[in-house]
């Protein structure tokens, strides 16, 4: 089952403030990578996969929006 960031947490029922201290990320850090705005080098990857105990495979990195838009309405 693929999840992500955000979602991993929620499962834990942990805050962003604890989920950061066990990856060793501060927790702006770590609510910038649920967010998609950064995302994180291998070592932290690795760690995630640790504490979560879960593969890289399985997680989604990217919002689950990503690449969609909103069209505006068409001038007449």
């Amino acid at each position: 089952m693929k999840v992500t960031l955000k979602g991993l947490r929620a499962m834990k029922n942990w805050t962003q403030k604890e989920t950061a201290k066990r990856v060793g990320v501060s927790v702006d850090t770590w609510a910038n990578y649920e967010k998609g705005k950064t995302f994180p080098d291998v070592p932290i990857i690795k760690k995630i996969e640790k504490v979560f105990d879960v593969s890289y495979n399985d997680i989604i990195f990217l919002q689950a929006n990503y690449g969609l838009t909103v069209k505006g309405k068409q001038p007449s």
